[in-house]
């Protein structure tokens, strides 16, 4: 077992299998590049056995700290894309960058606060910072209140 698969276990964390697309994509995609494979997430919404862990906007039908929550389930799913297109959860190396999307009440300014959700799932399991987006919008599909997309650096 390397330290991703070991750090989920002393996480408590399960590696989701791979949600299924809601549209016509993939749900990730991988390109070689000089320092690796460069793993490209799609838009991962908060969908857990099957079902949204949440709906609504954040700052009305859905609380500061339910979407957070939802968007550590988003992050999962976004690992389980990108290990699947690595070739396994082992050989991710790094999270280069993620951008988040909260669906929210225009009033309300705390994005960076629900992709912290994200941010403290991969803090867990990978050694190396990453960069990231928290963006205000006005809906997203299936009306989930976040969607999250990553890109990871995986071993070739």
């Amino acid at each position: 077992m390397s330290a991703v698969s070991k750090r989920l276990e002393e996480a408590g964390l399960v590696l989701p299998a791979v949600a299924a697309p809601v549209a016509a994509y993939t749900p990730a995609i991988g390109f070689e590049t000089e320092g690796g494979l460069l793993v490209r997430t799609s838009g991962q919404i908060p969908v857990k056995d099957g079902e949204l862990v949440a709906t609504g906007l954040v700052g009305a039908e859905v609380s500061p700290q339910q979407a957070y929550s939802a968007a550590q389930v988003c992050a999962l799913n976004a690992l389980a894309a990108g290990a699947q297109v690595a070739g396994g959860v082992d050989r991710l190396e790094r999270v280069l960058k993620v951008t988040v999307f909260v669906a929210s009440i225009p009033t309300f300014t705390g994005q960076a606060s629900v992709a912290n959700g994200v941010s403290d799932t991969f803090g867990k399991l990978f050694d190396q910072p990453h960069i990231r987006s928290a963006v205000g919008v006005a809906s997203l599909p299936l009306g989930a209140p976040c969607e999250v997309e990553v890109e990871f650096l995986a071993r070739t």
